[in-house]
């Protein structure tokens, strides 16, 4: 744990304090929330390429799965003439199945990083930020103010609820669903698919479909026990996630509830 802090804990915080120092300077209010959210953002950014790779591998998985399902159908009880069309079809489309893999293996340790710097520093104290950083300059001579928008970050939802009551859940509740968005754009519905008559759901796709909506429900209700400092960082994850699902997949499976919406 030592050499990943220093690695890559200490490094995010090193930053995250001197976006702090730039916006305390410029007179920004709630100088630590909106450091978060640039840092995030910055991160974001730091990933689009690998993050942009692995959806787009996503993507063309996905469309060949009617494909992939008629394949299934023909060769029903012969594993070894599946598995040689199967690859016969990803290379005709040009589709590496193992593709999105590499991405998604350089995203998570800078991922955990900065989810590890954030759950320290909401936590640390004046003396131990100033042992961490890097140069006097970015030392700090008091402790930031760690509320944003009236709310401590360092504070929980299930903390503060006997105070401001249940319209503290709304943050829970906003969590969930822009988690949810996000996981219902990146899975396409079997009907968008396929474009034929359901079939019988497999254990893939049924589990698919849970994930949809069960990951959502966890997310929200572990950041009504999280600090709100986390879910800033989460939410303003979630959000540049979403908008880059949509630049480069669009809609996905949202895409058949908002024509069922607009019908």
């Amino acid at each position: 744990m030592n050499y990943f802090n220093l690695i890559l804990v200490y490094p995010i915080i090193n930053v995250l304090v001197s976006i702090y120092k730039g916006l305390y300077f410029l007179h920004f209010p709630f100088a630590l929330g909106f450091s978060i959210i640039v840092l995030t953002v910055l991160v974001r950014l730091i990933l689009y390429p690998f993050t942009a790779s692995q959806l787009r591998a996503s993507k063309k998985m996905q469309e060949l799965n009617p494909h992939l399902s008629k394949l299934k159908e023909k060769h029903k009880g012969d594993a070894k003439t599946l598995q040689q069309e199967t690859m016969r079809l990803y290379k005709e489309h040009g589709v590496n199945p193992a593709a999105g893999c590499l991405p998604v293996i350089i995203q998570l340790p800078i991922i955990w990083g900065l989810y590890s710097s954030l759950v320290q520093i909401v936590h640390l104290r004046l003396s131990e930020i100033n042992s961490i950083v890097y140069f006097p300059n970015l030392k700090l001579t008091t402790l930031w103010d760690q509320h944003f928008l009236g709310i401590s970050l360092s504070q929980t939802p299930s903390q503060v609820f006997s105070t401001y009551g249940p319209v503290i859940v709304l943050i829970p509740v906003l969590t969930a669903l822009l988690q949810f968005i996000q996981s219902k754009m990146i899975f396409v519905t079997p009907k968008a698919v396929e474009g034929e008559k359901k079939k019988e759901t497999d254990f893939a796709s049924a589990f698919q479909t849970q994930s949809t909506y069960l990951f959502p429900i966890m997310i929200g209700f572990f950041s009504f026990t999280f600090p709100f400092g986390l879910s800033l960082y989460w939410n303003t994850f979630t959000i540049f996630g979403i908008i880059q699902q949509y630049k480069i997949a669009g809609l996905g499976g949202l895409e058949g509830w908002i024509k069922i919406k607009r019908s």
